[in-house]
């Protein structure tokens, strides 16, 4: 039998990701606070608010062979991620240490706001994780209690992740809008489908024993500058920029990251640059303009 996924924070990665393991005949359990919207999904559901996991015993999750923990905080604020992240992961590890068989491995989906490298340095896992933003301290908080507890644990930090319905930079550009050219602002990039691939592929590498490393950094083959990528979608939507956009992103936020240890693990990313990806949501999510009767 294909081992068993517990994904809890079941939104659009996990419900991604749950449906490509439950099409490969895994058996997948997702918890959220509404779980109505698991359905037709192949995702078994399971409402919890992890809130309320204290001091509850080990009945209060399933046994399962992997757990996924990808939840998200509801707002940007302080609390939000106080409670989504050490606190909820905590609450978590302290159910699945009851369980008469643990999982072989729990993944915690981070990101690479953890990272305080402002000046467009390359980074890799072994770069420090100095961020002093409340986001990044609590986040590297919830890390540090996976990684220093009995159940194996593989934090996987996530640059940007964008896919369907994650437009707001194609409607930026789309409006005309462009970020300057200087300063240059460097970004980091990884499309929903990427997430959910190399979730599943360190899954499959645990389960062929060929062994996973408690951190990997998850972005694509090209950091580009927030400027480079809007202008490569304006071409494609076809407009011309009309905005010189103040960028976005504070200046802190300026850095490379280095995929080399997940590509060097065997995975092969689906879309290795923004062009591939972005080029992936335009086409899906028909941006792209319609060809006149000239060109049809």
């Amino acid at each position: 039998m294909k081992p068993s996924v517990l994904i809890i924070g079941c939104g659009d990665l996990g419900t991604t990701l749950g449906r490509e393991l439950a099409a490969e005949g895994h058996r997948v359990i997702g918890v959220r606070r509404h779980a109505d919207a698991l359905a037709d999904t192949g995702i078994e559901p399971l409402a919890l608010d992890l809130a309320t996991l204290d001091g509850k015993g080990a009945e209060a999750l399933p046994e399962a062979d992997y757990v996924i923990y990808t939840v998200s905080a509801d707002r940007f604020e302080e609390s939000a991620y106080q409670s989504a992240y050490p606190d909820g992961l905590k609450r978590v590890l302290g159910v699945l240490e009851q369980h008469a068989t643990p999982p072989r491995r729990l993944f915690f989906v981070s990101s690479t706001s953890v990272y305080g490298q402002q000046e467009g340095e390359v980074i890799n896992e072994q770069s420090p994780a100095s961020a002093q933003s409340f986001s990044g301290l609590l986040m590297r908080e919830a890390e540090q209690a996976l990684l220093d507890h009995a159940i194996p644990g593989t934090v996987v930090r996530f640059s940007g992740i964008y896919g369907p319905g994650r437009d707001r930079l194609i409607r930026q550009v789309a409006e005309g809008r462009v970020a300057a050219v200087t300063p240059e602002i460097y970004t980091n990039r990884i499309h929903r489908d990427d997430c959910t691939g190399i979730l599943y592929h360190l899954i499959q590498r645990q389960e062929r024993g060929d062994g996973v490393e408690t951190l990997y950094l998850g972005s694509d083959s090209e950091p580009a500058t927030q400027h480079d990528v809007m202008s490569w979608m304006a071409q494609k939507l076809e407009v011309e920029a009309t905005e010189t956009m103040q960028s976005p992103l504070r200046r802190r936020a300026s850095k490379r990251c280095d995929n080399t240890r997940i590509v060097d693990s065997g995975y092969e990313f689906r879309y290795p640059t923004f062009r591939e990806g972005y080029a992936q949501v335009l086409e899906a999510g028909g941006f792209l303009p319609r060809p006149t009767s000239a060109q049809s």
